[in-house]
């Protein structure tokens, strides 16, 4: 049953992405829909880009495991939009064209930003990814009984999400994750609906017996992260990673304004708002209807913890259980398809456009080669997300996640709140910025518990790839990480040559940032 609503799902978006193939006739088409796309549609494409596995499958566990350490996780990316409604969206819809590169090169005029932006873009978005081809694993395995493990099941993610964005670019993008996004909705509103009948219709209740079967200490801070620092870090990393964020900012290309961009920023906070409120109570029902020991059973990290609920509610053992479980993993598995869509074409059109066309060529290759090293490079992408994901098959998706978001707020925030507010900033703080905040930002990752750290002798299989004593002691390393972001941007400006022009570029900048003066057709002119 589970495979074939997966397979109705899955033959639903390939036909949406050969319907789609035929309206690609333009790089832009494939890279932002030939910005056609309108704000409600946007919105709603935005929610189902950002609602993605770490949010379904890897909050839903990491509440269940850790009570309100895990909710911490929905309450920052909630609040993240807050940041891109009111500083980054309108103006990057002004400025750009198809890339957060687009943006920053209007203002500074120099191709060396323009390719460590695009490099910063791969880099996020591969982490990002990641987290999603991970979750494609454990759910395929429990779609399958056990019978498909997730070291086959990550590859056979990644070759469909390839044929997604080869065949059908950035329309089918958005489609799929606009069916997504309606469809993880309605799960979610079925799933809280059927615990609140449970529980009397009471989130008091529910919470009342988590309390009861986990302790008192299961609903206060600390049974995640022991050192108040460690939170703190991972809600500024969420909090403002979101703005720097490739694969959401690219979506602010496909509206035809820049009005457009802020409401599709509204309509999509009302979904993400309402989804994030839900994974409470899907937790926290997760941990009492399931019981921690057999969501660990199923995935050591709680990513199953959501579609063992969805069976729970149905009935263990019924046909209405196994129908909801198939369900559940069936939406699930359309999380993972879109998102990892949007992903894959932001970062193929990063290196395509910004690196290949841009910065390689000097902006002179032609639509049809333009679209063949996009397809190559979509294809190149997709592979390396797929090692990656095999080597991290056994993490949770939702931390995987907050690296991405550490990264992208780390090295490409600060650039781009420099870019539009500081008049002195320059190509040289940029490239510190971007670079500095990146290298930091690894840095310190490789150096924490997540890669570092001693396992018992007794288990089988070592959950950190190096065996050794962390240097660094938090898990996130964004209340580092951040502050040397905007540190390193603010020195190497200081450092750059100040050239004659500038002034006068961050003029026509904010100029056309805020007004939208000089936006010819559907996407922005360039200088």
């Amino acid at each position: 049953m589970t495979f074939l609503m997966a397979a109705i799902i899955v033959l639903l978006t390939l036909g949406i992405t050969f319907w789609a193939s035929g309206r690609n006739t333009s790089a832009g088409d494939f890279y932002v829909a030939g910005g056609k796309i309108t704000a409600t549609q946007n919105g709603i494409a935005i929610a189902g880009d950002y609602m993605s596995a770490a949010s379904f499958l890897g909050i839903t566990g990491l509440i269940a495991l850790n009570g309100y350490d895990g909710f911490m996780y929905s309450v920052a990316w909630f609040i993240a939009y807050l940041t891109v409604l009111f500083i980054v969206a309108e103006p990057l819809r002004n400025l750009g064209k198809y890339t957060l590169a687009d943006m920053l090169v209007y203002r500074l005029k120099d191709q060396k930003v323009r390719f460590y932006a695009a490099f910063s873009t791969i880099v996020v978005s591969t982490f990002y990814m990641i987290a999603q081809v991970v979750g494609a694993g454990s759910l395929i395995s429990l779609l399958s009984g056990g019978a498909i493990s997730p070291t086959l099941a990550i590859p056979l993610v990644g070759a469909l999400m390839i044929v997604y964005v080869v065949v059908g670019g950035m329309l089918a993008t958005t489609w799929v994750q606009i069916v997504k996004a309606m469809l993880l909705m309605f799960a979610t509103i079925v799933m809280t609906v059927l615990i609140l009948a449970k529980f009397g219709f009471s989130f008091s209740n529910l919470l009342g017996e988590a309390a009861r079967v986990n302790g008192q200490e299961f609903l206060v801070p600390g049974a995640k992260f022991k050192n108040p620092i460690d939170l703190i870090s991972l809600c500024l990393a969420l909090v403002l990673g979101t703005a720097g964020l490739p694969h959401i900012l690219t979506r602010f290309f496909t509206v035809p304004t820049a009005q457009d961009a802020r409401k599709s920023v509204v309509v999509a906070m009302w979904l993400i708002g309402g989804f994030y409120v839900m994974t409470a109570f899907m937790g926290n029902a997760a941990n009492v209807l399931v019981g921690k020991d057999k969501i660990i059973e199923a995935n050591a990290a709680g990513n199953m913890a959501a579609p063992l609920l969805a069976q729970a509610l149905g009935g263990v053992g019924t046909f209405t259980g196994e129908l909801f479980l198939a369900f559940v993993v069936a939406v699930a598995f359309a999380t993972i398809l879109a998102v990892v869509a949007g992903l894959t074409i932001s970062a193929s059109t990063s290196f395509t456009h910004d690196i290949y066309n841009g910065v390689m060529r000097g902006g002179t290759v032609s639509e049809q080669e333009q679209f063949k090293v996009a397809r190559m490079a979509t294809i190149a992408v997709g592979v390396i997300s797929i090692i990656l994901g095999l080597l991290a098959k056994d993490q949770n998706v939702a931390f995987l996640v907050a690296l991405a978001f550490a990264i992208a707020s780390s090295a490409n925030l600060p650039v781009i709140l420099f870019t539009l507010f500081w008049r002195r900033f320059n190509a040289t703080g940029a490239v510190w910025g971007i670079m500095g905040g990146l290298i930091v930002t690894l840095a310190l990752i490789a150096v924490s518990p997540n890669i570092m750290g001693i396992d018992p002798p007794e288990k089988t299989k070592a959950r950190h790839p190096i065996q050794a004593q962390a240097i660094f002691p938090l898990e996130n390393p964004g209340i580092v990480s951040i502050p040397a972001g905007f540190a390193l941007a603010a020195i190497g400006t200081m450092l750059g040559k100040r050239r004659p022009e500038d002034d006068e570029n961050f003029e026509a900048m904010q100029y056309r940032a805020y007004t939208g003066a000089g936006v010819d057709g559907s996407v922005a002119a360039h200088d």
